[in-house]
């Protein structure tokens, strides 16, 4: 009986350490294909059981030298990255730690690409890759609008001016200073790193959308981008951080849609939470009106494609351009079909074409999808 035992447990010790080995084996694997456009943020996130943002971004440190560069201390920074993470409400659908390791690693992608890795230096890469993990850092899960019309104390406090990223950048400053990660540095230096990051995490204010597209196509017009020098090397930065934020349609559909379903939860929470206390259900958050496919659909149309199609020129046709680009086609044709679907089932009921008007109107109005 004893042998038996003994037996059996060896037998279950054996498979644990075989189940380990297989896991850091995967998990291996994945690290080493973070650079690849079909990376799968969500697998990457149940194998460091919910610590994707942490275990991604020491490695991106490390990968890109930040680490040695600046003298990092490697528990230090390890603390702060938990900080931001935890300071994520996991309760969100979609403004969460895995929404900021996906644009994390969107970011990490960009940077990669020729045009702009040519001149990036290390405090570039480094501002891209913790704007891009803090840039909805403490997110409540609800719009601008919402908190400006409920008198929230966040929009008295920053006069209802791009409440959410200045909210963002100020909790990251808080976490930088109390995990002291820069302590080490020049007091000059240290407050450089907090504006430019100020400056990036307030670049992806959706209502700042037409300001930097301007900029943007004016810049590629005139030919006149020198990334030589600092500002236009940040202002490229600014760009890259607001694809990466809104790149989700131009992901695998499965990974897009996933994330589509996500985004359209969160609004559909805030439009209850409106209802429930007799508020106007703000653009895009009334699920008896607002499909995800006709909002997914003018999400692209209108603020999606217009971005991506100038980053596509900066760029030049390189092959993970091409890949967003053919992905995106693809999302919204698939979308359309599943719109035209939708309208098919509901003729019978009289309810054909609910939440396809006003697109442009509503998602210039409310949060990015």
């Amino acid at each position: 009986m004893v042998r038996y035992f003994d037996l059996v447990c060896s037998s279950h010790h054996s498979a644990f350490h075989t189940y380990i080995y297989i896991l850091y084996f995967y998990f291996q694997h994945m690290l080493s294909k973070v650079a690849m456009w079909d990376f799968d943020i969500f697998l990457f996130d149940r194998l460091t059981n919910g610590n994707s943002l942490v275990t991604l971004l020491c490695h991106l440190f490390n990968v890109h030298g930040l680490i040695h560069h600046f003298q990092l201390d490697m528990v230090t920074l390890h603390r702060f990255l938990v900080m931001v993470q935890e300071d994520y409400h996991s309760q969100n659908p979609y403004h969460n730690a895995v929404h900021a390791a996906d644009v994390t690693q969107a970011m990490h992608c960009y940077l990669k690409e020729p045009k702009l890795a040519n001149f990036l230096t290390p405090l570039d890469i480094m501002l891209g890759l913790l704007a891009a993990a803090a840039h909805d850092v403490d997110h409540p899960g609800v719009n601008q609008p919402f908190l400006i019309k409920t008198k929230h104390h966040l929009a008295s406090l920053y006069q209802n001016v791009s409440v959410l990223e200045n909210h963002h950048w100020r909790s990251t400053v808080g976490m930088l200073r109390e995990s002291r990660l820069l302590a080490h540095l020049p007091k000059e230096e240290r407050q450089n790193i907090e504006q430019q990051l100020g400056s990036l995490i307030l670049a992806t204010d959706i209502n700042r959308q037409n300001e930097f597209l301007t900029r943007l196509k004016a810049h590629l017009k005139n030919q006149d981008l020198k990334l030589e020098d600092a500002p236009d090397r940040h202002f490229m930065l600014q760009i890259a951080l607001k694809c990466a934020d809104i790149c989700n349609p131009c992901r695998l559909w499965e990974m897009s849609k996933h994330w589509s379903e996500r985004v359209c939860e969160e609004f559909y929470r805030q439009g209850d939470l409106e209802q429930k206390f007799d508020l106007e259900i703000s653009p895009l958050c009334n699920q008896q009106k607002d499909t995800i496919p006709s909002i997914q659909i003018g999400f692209m149309t209108y603020i999606v494609e217009p971005l991506f199609e100038e980053w596509a020129k900066f760029t030049g046709n390189t092959p993970l351009s091409e890949n967003m680009q053919n992905h995106l086609r693809r999302n919204k044709a698939k979308w359309r079909n599943l719109l035209h679907k939708q309208h098919s089932s509901s003729r019978n009921t009289d309810h054909s074409g609910q939440g396809t008007e006003n697109e442009e109107q509503t998602l210039n109005e409310g949060e990015t999808p």
